[in-house]
C-alpha cells in the first residue's frame, strides 16, 4: 500500500513512523512534511491547503490511503475533494469537521443532545457580552468562536480582564474572523485529560487517555502554547470515568452528528475535564491532538493501517494498547510562543537509547538539523511507570542544557495543576 500523510508537525511524524511499520506499507508520502520525515517518507513539495494538487498526486501515484493531520486542511475541505475524486481518506468533512471549527456549533451540540459541558453564551456584540460578565462574575472564560492557532481563549480571573479580553476579541479583531463571534462559559476546575477515538458514523472506537500540558513554563506557569509535552495514560480517569465519557460524551457526539446531517468519519477528540460532577467537554477537536498523538501512538500495539481499513469497513479493529505509560517532552526555541529565531543548530543527542525522537519545526543543513519553528523536537519514551518513561527521557534532554537557545519544561508529568486553564485548542 502506498500512504499519504498531509501535515508538516509533530504529530504527523508519529503518524509516519507508525504507518512505516506496517507490514502492508511499501511507501509513506508527506505534505509538506519535515526533516525528521524524510527517514520514513518521501516529502512532496506541496502545501497542507494545496487540495488540487494533492488530489492530483494522490491520483497519479494510485494512493491508497490518505490521512489528514492538521485541522486547517479538514475545515477547507479537503475530505470532500479527495471523495469527490473517489479517492480513500481518513477524516471528516468539511460540514463534520465544523466541531471544531466553531466553538458556538460545539456548544449548541451539545445543549442539544445533553452532552456535559460547561454552562455557556455565544455574542457577536460587545455590550452585551460585558452585561453577561458582570451579571455572572469571574473566574470565567472567554473564546474565540474559530480557529486562532490555540490562542483564543483568556481565562480571565477578573471582571477587568474578561472585559479586556471581549474588546480585544470583538473589537479590536485581535483574531480576525475567528473572533468575531465569542463564546463565553463558565470557569471549570479540575484536571484535564484529552480522550480520541476513531469514528466512523456512529461506530466509535476509543483509544487510551492522554494529558497535555499547555502552560509555556514550570508549575503550569506562562503563556498558552501548542503543548510543551503531555502522557499516557491519564492519571484521573478510572474504569469508571473513562467508560462513562465514552457512553455519555464521544458515542452520544458521533449520533448527534449523523442527526445534524454531519456524519463524522476520522479522529474524534474531546478535550476533557474531571469535574466534582463527573467529566465535561471543554471543546472537540476534529483531528488527532498535538502533542497527545506523540504519546499514544506508541502504546498502539495494532497495525494504524489496518485499524483505518478496518473502520472504513465498518469493522471493530479491535484496539489493544499497552499497559505500559508513555511520556513525551517538547524542546522548544527560546521566546516561544512569542517571538523566536530560526536557523538555530541543534545538539546532537543519543540515539542508541529507548527514547524516540519526533520532529516539529527542524529542517536540515548540510547534516545537521537546525531549528524551523517554535516547537523544534519531541522526546518520548515508554515505559512501566510514568517515573520510569520520565527519566528516560529527561537523561536524553540533557544534551539541550543550557537552555539559552532551546528551552524545555522539567516538570512534564510530575506538578499537573487542579485548575483548569480550558484551552484544548
Amino acid at each position: 500500500m502506498k500512504v499519504l500523510v498531509i501535515g508538516r508537525g509533530g504529530r504527523e511524524h508519529s503518524l509516519v513512523q507508525k504507518f512505516a511499520k506496517s507490514p502492508q506499507v511499501s511507501q509513506v508520502y508527506a505534505a509538506p512534511g519535515n526533516a525528521g520525515m524524510e527517514e520514513q517518507a518521501e516529502c512532496l513539495p506541496i502545501t497542507e491547503t494545496d487540495h488540487e494538487q494533492l488530489v492530483k498526486f494522490a491520483k497519479e501515484q494510485q494512493v491508497d490511503l490518505t490521512f489528514v493531520g492538521p485541522e486547517n486542511p479538514l475545515l477547507e475541505g479537503i475530505v470532500d475533494s479527495f471523495k469527490q475524486a473517489e479517492l480513500k481518506v481518513f477524516g471528516p468533512t468539511k460540514s463534520a469537521a465544523l466541531i471544531e471549527g466553531s466553538k458556538h456549533f460545539a456548544k449548541q451540540l451539545m445543549h442539544k443532545y445533553d452532552i456535559p459541558t460547561a454552562e455557556y453564551a455565544a455574542f457577536t456584540d460587545a455590550e452585551k457580552a460585558k452585561k453577561y460578565l458582570r451579571e455572572k462574575g469571574a473566574p470565567i472564560v472567554i473564546k474565540a468562536d474559530g480557529l486562532a492557532a490555540g490562542k483564543g481563549v483568556v481565562v480571565a480571573e477578573t471582571i477587568e480582564q474578561a472585559i479586556q479580553a471581549v474588546e480585544d476579541m470583538l473589537l479590536d479583531h485581535q483574531f480576525g474572523e475567528a473572533s468575531s463571534e465569542i463564546v463565553i462559559e463558565e470557569f471549570l476546575e479540575g484536571e484535564e485529560y484529552s480522550l480520541m477515538a476513531f469514528v466512523h458514523g456512529e461506530n466509535v472506537y476509543p483509544m487510551v487517555t492522554a494529558r497535555d500540558h499547555k502552560r509555556a513554563y514550570e508549575n503550569d506557569e506562562g503563556p498558552n502554547t501548542g503543548g510543551m509535552g503531555a502522557f499516557a495514560p491519564s492519571r484521573v480517569v478510572t474504569e469508571e470515568t473513562y467508560q462513562y465519557a465514552v457512553d455519555h460524551i464521544l458515542i452520544p457526539t458521533a449520533r448527534a452528528l449523523i442527526e445534524e446531517d454531519r456524519s463524522f468519519t476520522g479522529i474524534l477528540y474531546a478535550g476533557l475535564i474531571q469535574t466534582e460532577q463527573g467529566p465535561k467537554v471543554i471543546e472537540f477537536n476534529a483531528r488527532f491532538g498535538d502533542p497527545e498523538t506523540q504519546v499514544v501512538l506508541p502504546l498502539l500495539e495494532n497495525d494504524l493501517v489496518q485499524v483505518i481499513m478496518d473502520v472504513l469497513d465498518n469493522k471493530d479493529p479491535k484496539l489493544r494498547f499497552s499497559k505500559e505509560a508513555c511520556a513525551g517532552v517538547v524542546v522548544a526555541s527560546a521566546g516561544y510562543p512569542g517571538p523566536y529565531e530560526k536557523g538555530v543548530q541543534l545538539p546532537k543527542w543519543n540515539r542508541e537509547t529507548e527514547v524516540f525522537s519526533i520532529h516539529a519545526g527542524t529542517k536540515k543543513d548540510g547534516a545537521n538539523y537546525v531549528s524551523d519553528g517554535g516547537r523544534v523536537l519531541l522526546f518520548g519514551a515508554k515505559g512501566k511507570t510514568l517515573s520510569d518513561s520520565l527519566d528516560k527521557v529527561y537523561h536524553t534532554l540533557e544534551a539541550f542544557e543550557p537552555q539559552d537557545k532551546f528551552f524545555y519544561r522539567k516538570d512534564i508529568g510530575r506538578s499537573v495543576s487542579v485548575s483548569s486553564d480550558q484551552n484544548i485548542e
